[in-house]
């Protein structure tokens, strides 16, 4: 097959639909090793424990199982925004998208594991933030940046339902944390435990500045 046929195919509209599928999960895959990598990397030189080996496979582990998800996912929520689309005369409705995120987030992200936890709650913490009241006017964004050229402009909450907000978050987690700690994701209650409890301890100047214990 020559250069020519293959770009004549990519560019007919009629193969679009099945491309983006092709397309999302390239992109879930590279997004998921670049946001799990960086963390994976810092947690494990923060709080991994075991010999380098160990961690590097953790670190491999973690950022393998973000991106096959997040690829997974976006094939899976593209195809079902597909199908029902073609079953529904080629017109798409306003809850297929639910349908079709519903279905992903159920076969990709249902199963209890540690990435899949930290994913969910991230993906839940911005559906409870969009219930913030809206400020009057979007996000100021660079020229180049893709919110700039969008139809739909995401505005920021507004300031003063934003602060009570903050202040209701930090102090439920901070309450959460002291009194019911084995509610607390582990990411989040380990970097609770090394901001609020390690820094209470030190033995010597070294475990002061240097070293944490």
């Amino acid at each position: 097959m020559s250069l020519a046929l293959i770009n004549e195919i990519i560019s007919n509209p009629v193969y679009h639909d099945y491309l983006a599928i092709l397309k999302g999960a390239r992109n879930g895959f590279v997004y998921g090793v670049k946001v799990r990598f960086p963390h994976a990397l810092v947690m494990s030189i923060l709080f991994g424990r075991g010999d380098w080996k160990t961690r590097l496979q953790g670190i491999f582990r973690a950022t393998k199982q973000h991106a096959l998800n997040l690829a997974k996912f976006v094939s899976l929520y593209k195809t079902a925004l597909l199908v029902q689309k073609k079953l529904n005369g080629g017109k798409e409705r306003e809850i297929d998208t639910f349908v079709a995120g519903l279905l992903g987030g159920y076969f990709v992200f249902g199963e209890r594991n540690a990435v899949n936890e930290q994913i969910v709650l991230y993906v839940v913490s911005r559906v409870v933030a969009s219930f913030i009241p809206r400020a009057s006017s979007p996000y100021k964004t660079a020229a180049d940046s893709p919110l700039a050229a969008a139809v739909v402009k995401p505005q920021p909450p507004d300031s003063r339902y934003f602060t009570l907000f903050a202040a209701l978050s930090w102090g439920a987690v901070m309450y959460l944390f002291r009194h019911r700690g084995e509610t607390i994701q582990p990411g989040m209650f380990n970097s609770m435990t090394y901001l609020y409890r390690d820094s209470e301890i030190w033995n010597d100047l070294r475990t002061l500045f240097w070293h944490n214990k």
